[in-house]
């Protein structure tokens, strides 16, 4: 057999333009009044536009305006962004970070690499174990996940679940109850498997309502919640959202048109805005393939319009229709999977084994559905936020809401941020849909090695 020779590639080089020309960050409070404008200026790579968007909504920021420009080998962007309260960031710890991870000594995007799309998976991640399930929604299931995993002795630490054209989609960070570990046990975790296999599949055989088999790899769990319901085709589920779902004025407008003299792709949206928007829209169309070239982000009032000039990562543009209306299709889906809809209930308590099982177990007996949900723990505090309808999907009574408080009234802190009897009247739908979000993104660091 003849000998196959390869040329030697050294391994830095890859990173030598990096080196020679570092990235640099500006954190700027004095060129606008109600804003802090953040700069950078970079080689450009693969990911890096996606990569900056993340940090900046994994800290909370609202970003009010964007100019994004990565044709050729150069990345520059500028971000104007608030705080929740609409501030400038003036933090020092906060500034002193951003111009670290997005500086120089920045991580990469090697952190973003992830394993292949599971329907059930299973793999460790510092001291906890990662669950990824993705199945058939219906009433109650988030209750009976999380008994299956108080049954078998899991503590829920954070976990967060999303749903959408009937499917439910959830990461869970889960360690042992007694030794506040991570569960390697295979026998252990293969039965904790099969019984969420089993929950998740129903009375139903059909290989779509569930697929069970492990992963390996971390990726952010916001982008892996994406991920998983791409590759569910939830995009595909024509015919299920209803008007009481998405009333009107929600919903996105999102056209692909053809820039012939640059010989780009112009996707433009424009719906109501809200916290996380961009990171949605430039997750999506990263994992779909697409480079963002340029890019023009504003908010007007409550609404946000975005425009990016796009390629295929071959180079090609959006050339047939059935291109076009599969982008719109998924961005579409994208935005409608963190709306916040329904009543949002915050309740606080002691952590302890069984809590998520508890307070679960109680909404499904007082008929409600999880729309959304978003658990952490915060010291020795579980801190849970649910966006709950009835289980036919309309508005909560404010017979159920009294009914529930008197029932974890004296067990738990009940705040109740969205009232079902205003949620239609003006100032309500002015709020945008920023105001009724949740934040669990940063919550993982103090999980991982």
């Amino acid at each position: 057999m003849a000998k196959v020779c390869w040329p030697y590639f050294d391994p830095e080089y890859e990173n030598l333009s990096v080196r020679i020309n570092p990235p640099r960050v500006s954190v700027d409070n004095t060129s606008c009044t109600d804003c802090t404008v953040v700069k950078i200026d970079s080689v450009n790579k693969p990911g890096i536009l996606l990569e900056v968007v993340q940090i900046l909504t994994d800290l909370d920021f609202i970003i009010t305006k964007a100019y994004i420009s990565s044709d050729g080998g150069w990345f520059m962007d500028v971000f104007h962004v608030t705080d929740q309260q609409g501030k400038k960031i003036t933090d020092g710890k906060t500034i002193d970070y951003i111009e670290r991870v997005l500086g120089p000594k920045g991580h990469t995007t090697d952190g973003m690499k992830h394993g292949p799309g599971k329907r059930v998976g299973v793999h460790s991640v510092g001291n906890h174990t990662a669950i990824e399930l993705i199945g058939r929604d219906r009433p109650g299931l988030l209750s009976e996940i999380s008994a299956v995993l108080a049954n078998l002795h899991f503590n829920v630490a954070v976990a967060e679940v999303w749903t959408h054209n009937r499917r439910i989609a959830c990461v869970l960070y889960v360690n042992d109850d007694t030794t506040n570990r991570a569960v390697d046990d295979p026998n252990r975790l293969s039965i904790m498997e099969e019984q969420l296999k089993h929950i998740l599949r129903g009375c139903e055989d059909d290989d779509k309502v569930a697929r069970t088999s492990f992963s390996v790899g971390f990726t952010h769990i916001d982008r892996r919640l994406h991920q998983m319901l791409f590759a569910d085709r939830d995009y595909e589920g024509g015919g299920v959202t209803t008007e009481v779902d998405y009333p009107p004025s929600f919903k996105p407008k999102i056209t692909v048109e053809r820039c012939e003299e640059k010989g780009y792709s112009v996707v433009s949206v424009r719906c109501k805005d809200r916290a996380k928007l961009m990171f949605d829209i430039v997750c999506t169309l990263t994992d779909m393939q697409y480079v963002v070239f340029h890019a023009n982000i504003s908010s007007n009032g409550p609404y946000a319009s975005q425009e990016y000039f796009i390629r295929h990562m071959d180079g090609c543009t959006l050339d047939t229709e059935g291109e076009k209306e599969r982008v719109i299709k998924c961005l579409e889906a994208a935005i409608h999977r963190r709306v916040s809809e329904g009543l949002c209930l915050e309740l606080c308590a002691k952590d302890r084994v069984g809590l998520l099982s508890e307070v679960t177990r109680i909404l499904r007996e007082n008929g409600l559905s999880v729309r959304r949900a978003g658990v952490s723990t915060v010291g020795e505090q579980g801190v849970n936020v649910f966006y709950v309808r009835d289980a036919y999907g309309n508005p909560v009574d404010t017979k159920t809401i009294e009914a529930l408080r008197k029932e974890i009234g004296h067990t738990m802190m009940l705040n109740v941020k969205k009232d079902p009897a205003s949620a239609k009247e003006p100032e309500a739908e002015a709020s945008g849909w920023a105001k009724t979000s949740f934040f669990f993104g940063n919550l993982l660091e103090k999980f991982l090695p």
